[in-house]
């Protein structure tokens, strides 16, 4: 039952209690479990995230430019604006 729990819920006893949403929980799990930088990561693509922008290449390089100004390395940024942009929350 409790396995069936965390499956439905998407985290384990393990996971931080501030990753509170799928978004941060794949970015912590995807950044070696840094949840400092997963929440980072979260407050900084909600803040500076154009409207529509998936797939409107000048909006993508706004998130992109923000993931950089944390992240400062491009091939860091590339991989997880991958992430990002399967994460519907964003």
């Amino acid at each position: 039952a409790e396995l069936a729990r965390q499956l439905l819920s998407g985290r384990s006893k393990e996971t931080p209690v501030l990753l509170d949403t799928p978004g941060k929980r794949v970015l912590y799990h995807n950044l070696d479990n840094n949840e400092d930088l997963a929440i980072e990561l979260d407050q900084t693509i909600l803040q500076v995230r154009p409207d529509g922008w998936r797939g409107v290449q000048s909006r993508e390089q706004v998130i992109k430019a923000a993931l950089y100004g944390v992240l400062q390395d491009e091939s860091a940024v590339e991989r997880v604006f991958q992430i990002v942009v399967n994460q519907k929350e964003y």
